[in-house]
């Protein structure tokens, strides 16, 4: 039996291939670099797992706090001193391993100075016996905000793993050192990612100047809660808190959570809800991705929206003050951001939201907000802040011209040969305070000289002090005694009405007084009359 023809001519076509010695040779070169290169690649895998199996690798991306603690730990290894290629920063978190002579502050101010890892390079150094190599990567990342995200890859030579247990809570413990008189800050971008924004000293909460008893009501409420995850987990209630403060603008409330923060030793993460591109979404995003242990701080929540934060047109509240404190015009906002309240809502006790996060949310406009947003479960403890009262007034004025420590620059320890603390007439500057008040620019001779003739004015105008508002930081206030300190103060807190300004009006009086209290507490009257007039010519002049 015949083969078919076409089979015929393929074997035709073989034989003829095969019959030809330089394609013999190709096919057993093919064959043979295939196998060797086979050999190599399973060879290069099983040295690489065998070398593998003796490295333990960690990484860590940016955006998670063990970043920071590891950068923390590493600016303060003293062997990256000798590390050939560094990054150079001079945050005084980061300051540890440097020399003495270099780390400390110079006579200027200077901040110290830290070695970091370079970007994309690896180092190697020895810790507890251990060698290890330490890697530094920087990827491109699309979008507004931080261009680049940032990775550290460690690889230590041990197969146990207790050792990076022990790198981990080294490098949380000199994170937290370091954290000791500051509290991080953090804004989100529009990766919907959060990024640290700065560092600020924590803020004595005695320096918050309350009516008696705010303060203390929502630190010991705050501190209870934080110490109550077990009793929220047994009755299966969501472990989160939420505080509206309220009231006039400039009474403190932001103040008071800055000084919250440093007293609970939290970082503070602000939700901007007016951020342009930001929606429902990424508000659930943000807010899901919050640490356990926190605190989350949406300011002026009444006007984050494009009206306010109510479902429906409520009345304008009663304001007691209107003649006092002017009213912003009713003027439409522009913002790109399209968060809605059903999504804030959502955002803030849904399914999604994060556990364990404290939230301070701040307004001037108590009555506009919708009560969905208010009720229990988002907003639990509700507290007003007030304009001043004589008590505020009084201890803001304590505070203010309070002796300062006694740590004093060199060739300042002498003092002054005339002591104004001791003897300073309620009526008059002449008499002895003039040495200590804010220079304005003005010679002494011409505080109390009769006005100048034109042909004098002429002679003396290329040489005329310079015209500005305000008034210089220079000047400080003389040592007050105990007694002279109370009495002022009382003085000064009789003159003010209760509830008519804010403290923050209050001490920009201050700061315009600074060396002068005498002054302040004897002028706190005119001008606050002059003030009060202005205000209401103001109020007149938009209604």
């Amino acid at each position: 039996m015949t083969e078919p023809a076409p089979l015929n001519g393929f074997g035709t076509l073989i034989s003829f291939i095969l019959s030809i010695s330089a394609l013999r040779d190709w096919a057993k070169l093919l064959i043979i670099g295939s196998f060797f290169e086979t050999c190599r690649r399973l060879l290069a895998t099983v040295w690489s797992s065998t070398i593998d199996s003796f490295f333990l690798t960690a990484s860590f991306e940016d955006h998670d706090d063990s970043y920071k603690w590891m950068m923390i730990w590493l600016s303060k290894q003293p062997s990256w001193k000798n590390v050939r290629n560094v990054n150079i920063s001079t945050g005084e978190r980061y300051s540890g391993n440097v020399p003495d002579s270099e780390g400390e502050p110079d006579s200027s101010g200077m901040p110290k100075v830290c070695y970091l890892p370079a970007l994309s390079g690896s180092y190697t150094l020895w810790y507890k016996y251990r060698w290890m190599r330490i890697t530094r990567i920087s990827e491109p990342i699309p979008g507004w905000g931080p261009n680049h995200r940032d990775s550290l890859n460690i690889s230590i030579f041990t197969r146990n793993h207790d050792i990076l247990n022990t790198i981990l809570q080294d490098a949380k413990k000199a994170y937290q050192d370091a954290q000791g008189s500051s509290i991080t800050v953090y804004v989100s971008d529009s990766t919907n990612c959060w990024r640290e924004l700065a560092t600020r000293r924590k803020r004595p909460l005695d320096s918050i100047i309350l009516d008696p008893g705010i303060r203390e009501l929502v630190v010991e409420d705050a501190q209870d809660f934080l110490a109550s995850k077990g009793w929220y987990a047994e009755r299966g209630i969501p472990f989160r808190r939420g505080y509206l403060l309220y009231g006039a603008p400039g009474s403190g409330k932001t103040s008071l959570i800055h000084s919250i923060a440093g007293e609970l030793e939290l970082d503070v993460y602000i939700i901007s809800l007016s951020r342009s591109g930001l929606d429902d979404t990424g508000l659930s995003e943000l807010i899901s991705d919050l640490p356990e242990r926190c605190i989350a701080l949406m300011e002026d929540i009444d006007a984050a929206l494009h009206n306010s934060l109510s479902r429906e047109d409520s009345p304008a509240p009663p304001n007691q003050t209107a003649e006092l404190i002017p009213s912003s015009p009713r003027t439409p906002t522009h913002t790109t951001s399209k968060v809605s309240l059903s999504g804030l809502l959502n955002a803030l006790d849904g399914i999604g939201a994060q556990e364990g996060r404290i939230l301070f949310a701040t307004t001037n406009k108590y009555s506009s907000l919708d009560p969905a947003l208010c009720r229990p479960g988002r907003m639990d403890l509700h507290v007003e802040f007030k304009l001043a009262s004589r008590y505020q007034a009084d201890e803001l004025f304590k505070r203010f011209y309070l002796p300062s420590s006694p740590k004093t620059p060199a060739g300042d320890d002498q003092e002054p040969k005339s002591n104004p603390a001791q003897s300073h007439p309620n009526d008059s500057i002449r008499d002895g305070g003039s040495t200590n008040l804010i220079d304005l620019g003005v010679p002494d001779d011409t505080a109390d000289s009769p006005p100048s003739s034109p042909s004098a004015c002429s002679e003396k105008s290329e040489h005329a002090a310079p015209t500005y508002t305000g008034t210089r930081h220079r000047g400080h206030a003389p040592k007050l005694s105990s007694d002279q300190l109370s009495a002022l103060a009382a003085q000064f807190a009789s003159a003010i009405p209760e509830r008519a300004v804010s403290m923050a009006v209050l001490q920009g009086y201050l700061m315009s007084q600074k060396s002068r209290p005498w002054e302040a507490a004897r002028e706190v009257s005119t001008w606050l009359q002059k003030d009060l007039a202005t205000k209401k010519a103001q109020n007149e002049t938009k209604s």
